[in-house]
């Protein structure tokens, strides 16, 4: 028997929270953070941690990958990384004499791309069409990728010698970028007890599995949304597109990318319904990293996420009728 929308929201919720708990054992006091992952997770997307080392960032993306109990890559981008590194090489077989594939490291449910601002633009692009299609052609032969599938990238923004930054197509491929800072005092000394005397992750024990996960994601998207909020979302686009501090604004993909979020995020909630705090909250996520600043607010020292509230502002929040 088919399962009613309030059941589902009710499983998915559930599996989020066992999920949360798991890796805020081993990610002291960054929930917002640990939140924002889980909502790329469900709504079939991709993060970008941008932050300074030493912040948990690959930490956060290993404990969400052991949390769920699917498969993990860990890619560590270097300048000499091919792409076939990433996604995969055919072998001739001389004994079959057949050319034999040979999956590349984004073969897995999570891949963690460590530094990717450290490998070539055409490395980089390698990631494209997986990030998008969720599947990898080599030699003409479409391979498909596991569901769930998520890449979590991480980069420096501070020490940027020996890096290339990202394209802007790279960029529009990350449903929501994030930073997790450094923890509050009191979060620190707890890490430096759980941590300094043994390894939280290695004893990280996964708390559901792959299956569970592709289910509820796809269980996402039956999340009702209404025409207005819909109408709400266009409208934050527009007002990115059109601020004077801007050369580029949100793209489409990025309204449905965001609409993706929102949507997981009111599951989180409690909720099979999008309101307009869903939108509110991922907007500068799921825009920001996207957005292309004029020459003049760089020079104001204005940023992206600036541009992102002061549209959020700017556009009447929808009746509640």
């Amino acid at each position: 028997m088919e399962r009613s929308p309030a059941s589902q929201v009710d499983d998915l919720r559930a599996v989020a929270d066992d999920i949360r708990t798991a890796v805020q054992s081993v990610i002291e006091g960054k929930p917002e953070a640990v939140e924002l992952a889980l909502v790329a997770l469900f709504s079939s997307g991709h993060l970008l941690i941008e932050d300074v080392p030493g912040v948990g960032k690959t930490m956060l993306a290993k404990a969400l990958a052991r949390a769920i109990g699917g498969t993990a890559q860990r890619i560590q981008f270097t300048p000499d990384l091919l792409p076939s590194d990433i996604t995969g090489v055919s072998i001739f077989n001389s004994e079959h004499r057949v050319f034999e594939f040979k999956p590349g490291g984004v073969f897995a449910n999570v891949v963690i791309g460590d530094e990717i601002n450290r490998a070539s633009p055409k490395t980089q692009s390698a990631l494209l069409e997986a990030m998008e299609e969720h599947q990898v052609t080599v030699d003409g032969v479409t391979h498909p990728l596991p569901h769930p599938f998520l890449v979590v990238a991480t980069q420096n923004p501070v020490e940027m010698e020996g890096t290339y930054p990202l394209p802007e197509a790279q960029r529009d491929r990350f449903s929501l970028r994030i930073s997790i800072g450094y923890p509050v005092r009191a979060a620190e000394v707890a890490m430096l007890d759980h941590h300094g005397g043994g390894d939280p992750l290695g004893e990280l024990r996964p708390v559901t599995d792959a299956e569970t996960v592709a289910a509820l994601t796809e269980a996402v998207r039956s999340v009702f949304v209404h025409a207005a909020i819909k109408d709400y979302l266009v409208a934050i686009l527009e007002a990115t597109r059109t601020s004077p501090d801007v050369r580029l604004g949100g793209s489409p993909r990025a309204g449905l990318q965001l609409l993706r979020a929102s949507r997981a995020r009111a599951v989180l909630q409690g909720r099979n319904y999008v309101i307009p705090d869903d939108i509110q909250a991922l907007a500068a996520p799921a825009l920001a990293h996207r957005i292309l600043l004029s020459p003049a607010a760089q020079l104001a020292g204005r940023s992206a996420d600036d541009v992102v509230r002061a549209a959020v502002d700017g556009v009447g929040v929808p009746d509640r009728d």
